[in-house]
């Protein structure tokens, strides 16, 4: 199998990233495999896209830090790369992250995944599914049964309205950006200050003031979905917590939060059953969803992390798994000579 990975930035890869994770386990297993950047893709005077990937120079590597540091070292195997030869094309970047003079970069693997699939790369997650998913919005569409009360604006007035119907407690985050950044929690106690922590939020644009979830004091569940199902590998959910440090609303591991095993309760399974076909629909491969409760408190469908924080406490090769459902995708392939859509590929 040729596999391409679609990254932010080669050079900004951690050996910790579920991606590194990901590729070491496609490359142990004899897989020919590529990492491309934002600025690596070439549509060619042919119609081609090709790329200038990356490759190690060993088959076999026992710790991500090794085998990032062959990746991003002297080491490497820098190649011009038919795009269009690859068996699957993993767009595995963060769109949020993006900004600036570099946001250019938010949607150049949906743009040139979507090239790609025409000449029968499978590419995943969907690029057109990706697409509807550029910013928080897309998790407005899931059914209301699975999300905190929200709204969407940039007045402050709505804001201050919809506080008061919550009884002065809220959540404030931007809706473009990820990772805990800029989010606020509003209480009663702090309505003089709201009106700068609004402004704080809006200049990346609108605000998503979102209802308090009281369970969010013990943290959140992060748990993964493949083709539509919850990720279960040799008995075990590919999942973990996460639990907030000292007064730190932000349960993101980023943001300070420590992690700890997860107990996966039905509730769990059955809101994963509930955003099960949307994701399906939409060509959603691999999926982090993020639970507080027995709500969704977001849905990541561009480079969900945490395989490796699964692994470390259920003591299973999840990412292993990812890479057999790509080989059994192939194969399918081979057999059904592009008979499927790609959204239809993506999750089957």
């Amino acid at each position: 199998m040729r596999i391409g990975f679609y990254v932010n930035n080669i050079k900004t890869e951690e050996a910790v990233y579920s991606t590194t994770r990901l590729a070491l386990s496609a490359t142990n297993r004899g897989h020919d495999v590529w990492l491309i950047g934002a600025s690596d893709f070439i549509y060619d005077a042919d119609e081609s896209i090709r790329a200038r990937g990356r490759s190690v120079p060993k088959n076999k590597y026992k710790t991500c830090e090794s085998y990032l540091a062959d990746l991003q070292g002297e080491k490497a195997r820098i190649e011009r790369i038919s795009v269009d030869d690859l068996d699957v094309l993993f767009l595995r970047n963060d769109p949020s992250t993006e900004t600036g003079n570099r946001s250019w970069a938010q949607a150049a693997g949906i743009i040139f995944g979507r090239v790609a699939m025409r000449h029968g790369v499978i590419v995943l997650n969907d690029p057109n599914g990706l697409s509807s998913a550029m910013n928080k919005m897309y998790f407005q569409l899931f059914p209301e049964e699975v999300r905190p009360r929200t709204i969407i604006t940039q007045n402050r007035d709505d804001i201050k309205s919809f506080a008061k119907e919550e009884g002065g407690t809220i959540v404030l985050k931007p809706l473009q950006r990820s990772g805990s950044q800029d989010v606020f929690l509003v209480r009663p106690e702090d309505r003089s200050n709201l009106n700068q922590m609004i402004d704080a939020v809006a200049r990346d644009g609108y605000v998503i003031a979102q209802e308090y979830l009281p369970a969010a004091d013990g943290g959140d569940t992060r748990l993964f979905m493949m083709n539509g199902r919850p990720l279960r590998y040799k008995g075990k959910y590919a999942a973990f917590r996460r639990v907030r440090a000292g007064d730190d609303m932000r349960s993101n591991v980023h943001a300070g939060g420590q992690k700890q095993a997860a107990v996966i309760t039905d509730k769990d399974l059955e809101l994963a059953e509930i955003v099960r076909p949307k994701l399906v629909l939409d060509g959603m491969f691999l999926v982090g969803l993020d639970i507080v409760g027995d709500k969704l408190m977001e849905i990541n469908v561009f480079s969900p992390g945490g395989l490796g924080s699964a692994r470390q406490f259920e003591k299973v090769n999840f990412a292993q798994c990812v890479i057999e459902a790509l080989e059994k995708k192939v194969q399918y392939m081979s057999y059904y000579r592009r008979k499927f859509s790609n959204i239809e590929m993506a999750t089957l």
